[in-house]
């Protein structure tokens, strides 16, 4: 190599210094005494890392995040090649579940803030959730979610470089879009609503798959212009529980269940108690009346709600009833739905499909409203579940039910059409898929933008 002209020769080291001047002999003599210094450490390397976000409002958001996030970890650790169906999943993939809310500029309390939609607003939530741009003008997503109030997460992608992002909330998605847009990386979005229909503020032109649970929902997206290919019916993700059997007998021994009954499991725990309330009100309704059915046994799950508990226990005793149990927290869940006869449950998006999963039929208890109204709808059309909404309906039907068992397995059988155990997998499978396809340069490049409205077609369904 060619030395530069104003460089001095250094082949021998002892003349080099020699031609220096004696100030810069000393400085080079006691540069020569200092200790070596520590070179600058290296950022460690980056993991192949797979981001699961979702929302804090509310369980159901959540649920299905940490669903999707086991089914990461199951092909991850697996070798099993009916699992990963010609997939390569790295060895060192890192799952992160995160909650966009607490990457907030402002961070607010989002179950709160859900709360808040309960009682005389709920109508108002409806409205919000049903009309909001699902007609002819629509949501594509767009930057200004991440600008206003989630630089924070921008850093974190820009620190990261996922190999791809699954949202399992409105607000998940759009910021990991603004992400995207404003990072200039090329990771691959998901979508995963976690009900029966699909909401507008999804941001439909920039999302790489909606993982929907039925047609149904891909009639509503196909007129806001999400092309087939971007579309794929998986079923919403339930934890890995919810695809094995369970012997009916040996849960009812474990839990103290009659084997000779018809058990009826009322689903009371909530983790936000406030959208409870009717529900839990129309059961103390009931109560007096339960006796009247001396062929099924009724289980309460209290859930984590120690006061509950004991109240539903003390009303239990005070009526001299003999054919109820109540139960606190439930560890296996998946089992003891799976020996039940029948569900008496609200009509939120994850405790639906978890009734399916476990093959058990459900009579939707309470009014509903904005996603719940949705599902409650696909339901019923379908013939997979009964509605009602006072105490006065809830007697009549279990009096049907109790006059005709053979009810039920109409309804299992009916809920066969939107059964969809493997959603998790699925999901997880798709978006290794999609990481392969970036890899190959065959995923759109979206352009950056602060927000955009698009005029879709007219909407498959009448909301």
């Amino acid at each position: 190599m060619e030395n530069d002209a104003n460089t001095p020769q250094r082949s021998d080291p002892g003349t080099a210094l020699a031609e220096v001047e004696p100030s810069e002999q000393l400085t080079a003599h006691a540069a020569a005494d200092l200790p070596e210094q520590d070179s600058v450490p290296e950022a460690p390397p980056l993991h192949p890392t797979v981001i699961v976000m979702h929302a804090s409002v509310g369980s159901g958001h959540r649920s299905a995040a940490n669903a999707t996030a086991q089914a990461l970890e199951i092909l991850r650790d697996t070798d099993d090649p009916e699992l990963l169906q010609g997939l390569t999943v790295p060895e060192d993939l890192e799952i992160e579940v995160l909650d966009i809310l607490e990457f907030g500029r402002h961070v607010f309390d989002g179950d709160h803030a859900a709360s808040l939609f309960t009682g005389a607003t709920r109508p108002l939530y409806d409205l919000t959730w049903r009309y909001t741009l699902t007609g002819r003008l629509l949501w594509g997503g767009g930057t200004i979610w991440s600008h206003v109030n989630f630089p924070k997460f921008t850093d974190h992608i820009r620190e990261k470089q996922p190999l791809a992002i699954i949202c399992t909330h409105i607000t998940a998605a759009n910021v990991a879009v603004g992400a995207r847009m404003i990072t200039g990386q090329r990771y691959p979005i998901l979508c995963v609503p976690t009900d029966y229909e699909t909401e507008g503020l999804w941001p439909h032109k920039t999302t790489d798959l909606f993982c929907v649970a039925t047609e149904s929902m891909a009639e509503t997206l196909r007129p806001r212009k999400v092309p087939d290919e971007n579309i794929l019916i998986t079923g919403i993700p339930t934890r890995d529980d919810f695809r094995k059997t369970y012997d009916k007998i040996e849960t009812r021994k474990k839990l103290g269940l009659p084997e000779d009954k018809m058990v009826v499991l009322a689903l009371a725990g909530a983790y936000l108690p406030r959208p409870y309330v009717h529900f839990r009100d129309t059961l103390d309704k009931v109560l007096p009346y339960l006796h009247t059915y001396p062929n099924m046994h009724f289980v309460f799950i209290a859930g984590s709600d120690k006061h509950y508990a004991e109240h539903m226990r003390q009303q239990c005793f005070e009526l001299g009833l003999e054919n109820t149990t109540v139960l606190g927290y439930v560890d296996g869940m998946a089992a003891l739905m799976a020996a039940s006869d029948l569900v008496i449950c609200k009509s939120g998006g994850l405790t639906v499909t978890e009734c399916l999963c476990a093959q058990v039929p459900m009579i939707l208890l309470g009014r509903a409203y904005g996603q719940e109204k949705a599902n409650v709808q696909m339901l019923t059309a379908v013939g997979a579940a009964m509605h009602v909404t006072t105490a006065r309906e809830l007697l009549e039907s279990l009096r049907h039910i109790a006059r005709y068992p053979q009810s039920t397995q109409a309804m299992l059988i009916n809920g066969g059409i939107i059964r969809r155990p493997e959603a998790a997998l699925d999901i997880a499978r798709a978006a290794f898929r999609l990481v392969e396809k970036t890899k190959a340069g065959d995923l759109a490049e979206h352009r950056k933008r602060l927000l955009w409205l698009y005029w879709g077609k007219k909407p498959a369904h009448i909301r």
